[in-house]
């Protein structure tokens, strides 16, 4: 099958990465982690909590043919052992060094795996033409024809990967190979018009930027791309803030991305252009077990949550891990944990003979607090009722239904900034965000000191009275702690594009992320209400123009109506394994 480029290595000695990942360029990467790509593969096994490595291992390039004739290029890393622990199949784009030669193949070849780690068609100069997510089903299954017909194929297999690599997974399973035995997916959305528009606004900061990432990936001079990345957020943020916005976006592309106009120009969720890049189908047909890993913090949360109710609900064996992570620090801080994890399951549903060391089917990190194990997500709760209430404050009363709303100015030219939250880039996360209360185009409603601890499992959800004097606006919507000097940190955030007229004070009800959090005694809750999240999100320009083609800029007064404005937070027990729900009246002061 073409193997070439033989290169030898051991579990004594990580070996010299050659190739440059595109996650280096993604994201800038610990030093934490770039210590663990030049230490001794104990040596990492052990700054990790692992096992210690039971073998060597060698390295061969491989060429695996598709359908069409086309070959994408895969390293083979081939344990030196009699009794190999099984093979492990992990495809993406991001090429086959550093970080993901580290993170899912040597320290699995170390441990007696067959790992094939793949570049997915038209990425890394190798095979056809790279469109995104599109290819993925079909190439993932010649990909399994191939490993068949391998003479060290050990006849049972496991897929991991984070991202993408995960979409790549759920690719797959939409029609499981009979040898899948296993899998391991970290923030993989099996839907990726959710995730572009989910909201009902196209999410540019994360889209354009994986575009410009992407599109300029391979260029040969390192410095180049780095000193391109460094300043990818600010050029993202310029080119979506232009007039109109496709042209800008083009212009910071080039020739790269073709795909990005048609993902804009592509707002239905619906729409038969989307089919090739989801996969609902996947969570009614997989039967193997599969552990999920994500971020409260991170944009394919969402999409996390709802795979493992799926599962859980068709008695799949699944189990899910959620820390206090983003998208980007999933392969940086939360290494130890999904490393470890992750063997874990492999060792137990791949290799066999071993029981699950994981004490429950739910591991999550409760902010404020720490972690817990949970039988299942979400524990039982009780609604927590904040009204929103004049000058500013919340409170268990509702106020009468004729006190005068409370009002702000939505400027398209001056949309309200994204701080923090969930986001594709570094500056996302918990941040401070006390600036935005003194915006004037920012609603902010805050509680009384709580007396007591408030805990917090599943979805907040704020209902709204509103209406608006233009039918083209957006709501953003943020739960923050304000604690006892007055700093304020997000929570949990939502965005909705509302469609139609809002002028007969209709209740606009939306959900807020998933959290599990601890609002600690002596602190505060926070609402805040805005027209705009920019750039996470395109701003609404008010008018009926297209996101790519838009020049006209409406701005809108929103009105946020009392009395049946209001905050429901699932409020629960400080601890959410036992039985019984903490009394929701105790919390606040």
């Amino acid at each position: 099958m073409g193997v070439g480029n033989r290169e030898k290595s051991s579990s004594l000695n990580l070996g010299v990465v050659t190739q440059r990942s595109a996650l280096t360029s993604i994201h800038p990467v610990e030093p934490r982690l770039r210590t663990l790509a030049r230490v001794g593969g104990n040596a990492v096994g052990g700054m990790l909590g692992l096992p210690r490595a039971t073998n060597r291992y060698t390295v061969s390039r491989v060429r695996v043919p598709m359908r069409d004739g086309v070959e994408l290029v895969a390293d083979h890393y081939a344990p030196t052992t009699s009794s190999p622990a099984g093979t492990l199949l992990a495809r993406g784009p991001y090429g086959r060094g550093f970080p993901f030669a580290l993170v899912y193949a040597r320290l699995y070849a170390a441990r007696g795996y067959h790992v094939v780690l793949q570049s997915v068609r038209g990425t890394l100069g190798w095979g056809g033409e790279f469109e995104p997510m599109v290819n993925e089903a079909a190439d993932g299954a010649d990909t399994v024809v191939w490993l068949r017909q391998q003479p060290w194929f050990t006849g049972r297999f496991g897929t991991v990967g984070v991202s993408y690599l995960g979409f790549t997974q759920w690719a797959l399973l939409q029609d499981p190979p009979p040898e899948l035995s296993a899998a391991v997916i970290t923030a993989g959305p099996h839907d990726m018009p959710a995730s572009v528009w989910g909201t009902g606004s196209f999410a540019v900061n994360d889209f354009l930027g994986w575009s410009d990432l992407v599109s300029h990936q391979e260029d040969p001079v390192r410095i180049r791309t780095g000193i391109r990345q460094l300043r990818a957020i600010r050029k993202v943020a310029r080119a979506a803030a232009e007039l109109p916005m496709g042209a800008a976006a083009r212009t910071l592309l080039g020739a790269g991305a073709p795909w990005f106009e048609s993902w804009a120009e592509h707002s239905d969720h619906d729409d038969p252009f989307w089919d090739r890049m989801r996969f609902p189908a996947a969570l009614d047909r997989v039967q193997v077990p599969v552990l999920l890993l994500g971020g409260w913090q991170d944009i394919f949360l969402r999409q996390t949550l709802q795979q493992y109710r799926h599962l859980r609900d068709r008695d799949v064996d699944v189990a899910m891990t959620i820390g206090p992570w983003t998208h980007t620090q999933l392969l940086t801080k939360a290494l130890a944990t999904s490393v470890q994890e992750s063997l874990d399951w492999l060792e137990t549903h791949l290799r066999g003979g071993r029981a699950l060391q994981r004490p429950s089917a739910v591991h999550v990190f409760v902010s404020g607090q720490g972690w817990r194990n949970l039988p299942d997500w979400p524990p039982a709760t009780t609604n927590r009722v904040l009204y929103l209430r004049p000058g500013g404050r919340l409170g268990e009363t509702a106020p009468a239904a004729d006190t005068p709303a409370a009002t702000f100015r939505y400027d398209p030219a001056d949309p309200t900034p994204t701080t923090g939250g969930a986001l594709l880039t570094p500056n996302g996360g918990y941040r401070d965000d006390s600036r935005l209360a003194l915006r004037d185009d920012v609603l902010d409603f805050t509680g009384a000191t709580l007396t007591h601890d408030l805990y917090v499992y599943g979805n907040p959800v704020i209902e709204l009275a509103h209406t608006a004097d233009n039918p083209y606006v957006d709501l953003f919507v943020r739960v923050s702690e304000v604690d006892a000097t007055g700093r304020s940190r997000n929570v949990s955030d939502a965005y909705r594009r509302l469609g139609g007229a809002q002028n007969g004070g209709e209740v606009v009800s939306i959900e807020l992320d998933a959290i599990a959090h601890r609002f600690k005694a002596g602190s505060r809750v926070r609402v805040l209400v805005a027209g705009s999240w920019f750039p996470r999100y395109a701003r609404n320009l008010g008018t009926e123009e297209a996101v790519l083609t838009g020049r006209q800029l409406k701005p809108a007064t929103h009105c946020v109506h009392f009395g049946r404005s209001r905050l429901l937070l699932p409020a629960g027990s400080p601890d959410p394994s036992a039985d019984g729900v903490a009394d929701p009246d105790s919390h606040l002061g």
